[in-house]
């Protein structure tokens, strides 16, 4: 008797971790009001937490955005946001999500919301994540969770969309496109190509992957930053004299130079300096800061995209024409890190210290150095492919065409 009475408590027990876990697992809400927005939501946000990994120790956030169209019918897209470690909420908001920051009215108090009509929800169902691990109000159970890399990233990412569509069976139909910009460019294409092949060997759920999408990405760690040299001189950043020494003394080759090369040094440092102020990721706008020329070598670092010091930003002293485009990002570390905002997104009390937009600490390993053979294996395999720069593709109309089923670019 006692036996089995130990058998039925343990038994017991175990039913309900399964059902804790499954809870804590695939935790969800709908969000129908938001600090800093007048009203109710015109659109319908859910929030939520799906774990991935070894019992689910990986807890990645995401953000979903309801197509203002015909959810049922209209495309599925994960979007990534790069970095690596920028958070989805920084697409949501600052690029093609349904919401823009009101910065005329902002007085360094809780930022307030306007609508965006360009948002491509408009017509697509979104997944803004947070991911990897370490990314906005993702987190992990363990230590060791923390640490990942390029290909763990996208594994993860594909174990995230496969439990999202399970536990959201309306859209296991759409047609899914995987999306993002900036380093993103080393992801998308790996866990499009972790969808197809799961496809292939009958992973469940089914996936209805249509292609992907990147925007201004990351494709080769060295030709991409290699190149850059050819585009300075094409918007006439440097001289033709200094671009054609440059070729000439340095055979195409200026990230990793020869150091005894000492013509090729001078020619590297000469180009180092005329682009120094110059912003990278919008030539016609001021830059934040900038550091001294590398003479080892034109290759940029992440600092170029850090986010200013709040107290800097947000310095009455400093004049309208000092602005330049990162000091936008302050009023999201203001809001997200709000006890309000938190509770209204139902985030988890204590999982992380504080939010930030771009996590430039997370243990994050480079392990990929280009994604080519992944776009040739998903162009050869069918898929609908789309690269673009931001400039050109911020009009709502230009989406739709892809969407609806123009040629892929």
């Amino acid at each position: 008797m006692e036996l089995f009475c130990s058998h039925s408590l343990w038994v017991y027990l175990q039913v309900l971790l399964l059902l804790f876990l499954s809870n804590f697992v695939a935790s969800k809400h709908i969000v129908k009001t938001l600090p800093g927005y007048d009203g109710e939501l015109p659109f319908i946000l859910e929030t939520g937490y799906v774990g991935v990994g070894d019992l689910d120790q990986l807890q990645l956030f995401y953000y979903f955005v309801e197509s203002e169209r015909n959810p049922i019918r209209d495309p599925l897209l994960l979007w990534l946001t790069g970095g690596p470690g920028c958070s989805g909420f920084s697409g949501l908001v600052y690029e093609i999500g349904p919401l823009n920051y009101d910065y005329l009215s902002f007085n360094g108090s809780l930022p307030s919301f306007l609508n965006n009509e360009y948002s491509w929800t408009k017509i697509a169902n979104i997944i803004f994540l947070d991911a990897p691990v370490g990314t906005g109000f993702s987190y992990s159970t363990t230590p060791e969770g923390y640490y990942t890399s390029d290909t763990e990233s996208a594994i993860s990412i594909y174990e995230f969309l496969r439990k999202w569509i399970a536990d959201h069976p309306k859209f296991k139909y759409n047609p899914l496109y995987i999306s993002g910009d900036s380093y993103s460019g080393m992801i998308v294409p790996q866990v499009t190509l972790e969808v197809a092949e799961g496809n292939r060997a009958g992973h469940k759920p089914y996936l209805n992957l249509q292609g992907y999408m990147l925007g201004n990405p990351v494709t080769d760690l060295h030709n991409d930053e290699n190149s850059r040299i050819e585009y300075f001189h094409r918007v006439g950043l440097i001289s033709d004299e200094l671009y054609q020494d440059a070729r000439l003394y340095c055979s195409g080759e200026y990230i990793a130079p020869n150091v005894s090369n000492a013509d090729c040094m001078d020619t590297i440092q000469h180009i180092a300096e005329c682009t120094l102020k110059v912003c990278d990721a919008q030539i016609l706008e001021p830059k934040c800061s900038f550091a001294s020329p590398k003479p080892q070598g034109l290759k940029w670092g992440n600092q170029f995209f850090d986010d200013p010091e709040i107290d800097i930003a947000l310095s009455s002293q400093r004049l309208p024409d000092n602005w330049c485009r990162n000091e936008n990002y302050v009023l999201s570390y203001i809001w997200a890190n709000d006890e309000s905002v938190q509770s209204a997104l139902n985030i988890r009390n204590g999982t992380i210290d504080q939010w930030m937009r771009c996590n430039k600490t997370i243990a994050y390993t480079y392990n990929l150095l280009s994604t080519v053979i992944y776009h040739k294996q998903l162009i050869y395999g069918g898929y609908r492919g789309m690269v673009y720069r931001s400039p050109s593709f911020t009009d709502l109309a230009d989406f739709k065409v892809y969407i609806a089923g123009g040629a892929p670019l």
